[in-house]
């Protein structure tokens, strides 16, 4: 009768915590107008009412349609218009109209996702193990797709003239500057990388490996916006010996002089957020910024990116709930330092290793394989996870993954260098 219990109590377990992500994600749509949730402002955004009708089309699919005997589809149409990349799924809606998607309307989609709950839900207690490992990875999903939604609507907003306070916030009270970066020394050394096997990741984070890190020392802290501010007004965007090629490319062809959402009024720099624009916050970790932009502000400042190897050495002590993470939604931003050293929270940090595969790795069978091998290229590793990373969902072995150019993103600086 022992494994009887154990299993009804995992499923309970599972139940409450797939009833928390989700009811999560509607939070985070609350303040939104059927047109805010409907409109895409680029192509590597989503518009909310995909993010929430995609998460609950992958709970369809892969749990609910493979594994409930005699379950039947909510809508036929869906499938085409929710999948995101799964080529074994068929043919889908191109990614870059997905804003065209006018119907189904914020409140069918919300229908939709109740439909979908309620049957999971139902179904929870008689699923073969393979299923709920399942759920429990839709769980994950769900979570990545809630940040990506908040910084989707950060950017919709952005490109609105009237700049709206999706979530206002209280008046920002000034703290002290934090002090100069204090260096954490790492020896030569062998260290184990990767997932250990206790409690969920994803596939992208193991096999669990050795690596030889150099000798080396990491930043204790992130770039604040009050050093960026010296990076720009000592010319960091003008001077081609600090960038990569592709980088200077990049900053030429795009006109950039500043993070994301930075503006120059008045002589004062603002930016833009979740709670409007206000002024720049100079002891808040800089942020938006793309791995080209981290790259020349690291050579300039006389050091450089860690690899992800040293970033995982370090932050494995920490606590990886702990920090400034998202739990309710809201104005989430990253915000000042206030005490020691800290690796999770605020902002994604760049590293300066690119996405590809552990040795040994191999994507698992199915259309779920492709969750995350067939993008290991081109791209560039970040850890620690940002103000908008539900708390709960980042590790010490956790890989975030975008383009050197992508910076919608809370994507901030930790300075390394070789001893």
């Amino acid at each position: 009768m022992e494994p009887q219990r154990q299993s009804r109590d995992t499923a309970g377990d599972l139940a409450r915590r797939f009833a928390a992500v989700r009811g999560l994600s509607e939070a985070l749509v609350a303040p939104l107008s059927d047109a805010d949730a409907t409109v895409q402002s680029m192509d590597d955004a989503s518009p909310a009412k995909w993010h929430l009708a995609h998460t609950t089309w992958f709970f369809e699919t892969f749990v609910l349609r493979d594994h409930v005997a005699g379950y039947r589809l909510h809508d036929e149409r869906f499938p085409f218009l929710f999948n995101s990349y799964y080529e074994a799924e068929g043919r889908r809606h191109a990614r870059g109209r997905r804003g065209m998607v006018t119907r189904p309307t914020l409140h069918e989609v919300l229908a939709y996702r109740a439909a979908v709950d309620a049957a999971l839900l139902d179904a929870l207690g008689d699923l073969p193990p393979a299923a709920i490992e399942l759920v429990a990875l839709g769980c994950h999903h769900e979570e990545q797709h809630q940040e990506l939604l908040v910084t989707d609507v950060l950017h919709l907003m952005s490109e609105n003239p009237l700049e709206p306070a999706i979530w206002p916030a209280a008046p920002k009270v000034p703290v002290a500057m934090p002090g100069a970066i204090r260096w954490i020394e790492s020896a030569e050394r062998v260290v184990e990388i990767g997932h250990d096997g206790q409690g969920f990741a994803f596939d992208c984070e193991g096999p669990r490996h050795r690596a030889l890190i150099p000798a080396h020392a990491i930043a204790d802290r992130t770039v604040t916006n009050g050093e960026w501010q010296r990076f720009i007004a000592d010319g960091g965007y003008r001077d081609p010996r600090l960038w990569l090629s592709d980088g200077w490319g990049w900053v030429q062809r795009e006109g950039i002089t500043a993070p994301l959402y930075w503006e120059q009024r008045d002589g004062v720099w603002t930016r833009f957020g979740l709670d409007g624009r206000r002024a720049v916050d100079p002891a808040a970790p800089v942020t938006h910024v793309s791995f080209y932009e981290a790259d020349a502000y690291a050579t300039w400042a006389g050091a450089r990116l860690p690899t992800e190897f040293e970033w995982e050495a370090a932050a494995a002590a920490h606590d990886a709930a702990g920090g400034n993470q998202m739990d309710r939604g809201g104005a989430v931003e990253p915000r000042p330092a206030t005490d020691g050293p800290a690796f999770f929270g605020d902002v994604w940090e760049w590293t300066g290793s690119a996405y590809r595969p552990y040795p040994g790795f191999r994507a698992v069978e199915g259309a779920v394989g492709e969750y995350n091998g067939k993008f290991m290229n081109g791209q560039f590793v970040l850890r620690g996870g940002s103000c908008a990373t539900p708390r709960g969902h980042a590790r010490a072995c956790y890989r975030n993954f975008f383009y050197p150019h992508q910076r919608w993103q809370f994507t901030g600086v930790r300075l390394a260098k070789d001893l």
